[in-house]
């Protein structure tokens, strides 16, 4: 039975790794092989140099591809995604797989409470998204955190940002969920923008 194979919900498909083992690269080949479809999450612009097969899988099946972008503040970003590329390589990512007819938009999480979770910077990341060519924005104000997870973070928080791990235990505790205080805000300012610019932004429409 034919479907649509998601990658991204744990581990980006499209890690450091895969320049050169072309992991990703084959399981798409496999995936057109056999006629399913293919729904990609990354912060990778890598995801470009794929197209080819992308659009091979489109001509079968859907091809849905989510790239996150939480800030396009590139100093902002550089902070809290290190290892990352920066904001304007992943939206021309955005801008190149529009180009080639695919269905791309722009994974606007996790939105980091106290740090993203702005009217301003959700508003700039939808104007930026539109002019990439994105067809969506697609949120989660706020974020996960498990156990060891939560003390790696900490600790970077720590580091680039005194004073705020604090906060976050303050706010949270040991909860999994951490929604951003300012969510129903963020999402109606969101939707307001969306509208405006002509982006879907509900999962039932995007999909």
């Amino acid at each position: 039975k034919r479907g649509v194979v998601a990658t991204g919900a744990m581990s980006d498909p499209y890690n450091p790794y895969e320049k050169e083992l072309l992991l990703t690269r084959h399981a798409l080949e496999l995936c057109d092989a056999f006629e399913f479809g293919i729904a990609i999450a990354t912060k990778s612009s890598l995801l470009t140099r794929d197209i080819d097969v992308l659009s091979d899988i489109k001509e079968h099946s859907p091809v849905l591809c989510k790239v996150t972008v939480t800030t396009t503040d590139a100093a902002l970003a550089a902070r809290v995604e290190p290892n990352a590329p920066s904001p304007a390589r992943r939206l021309e990512a955005v801008a190149r797989l529009a180009e080639a007819g695919l269905f791309a938009g722009v994974l606007l999480m996790p939105v980091l409470p106290f740090l993203e979770d702005n009217v301003e910077n959700v508003r700039a990341v939808a104007e930026a998204a539109a002019e990439a060519g994105a067809r969506f924005v697609y949120p989660a104000f706020g974020m996960t955190l498990r156990d060891q997870q939560r003390e790696y973070y900490y600790q970077a928080l720590e580091k680039g940002f005194p004073g705020l791990a604090e906060r976050y235990r303050r706010q949270y505790g040991p909860r999994y969920e951490c929604p951003s205080p300012r969510a129903k805000a963020l999402w109606a300012a969101l939707e307001e923008r969306c509208r405006a610019l002509g982006l879907l932004c509900r999962m039932r429409d995007i999909t």
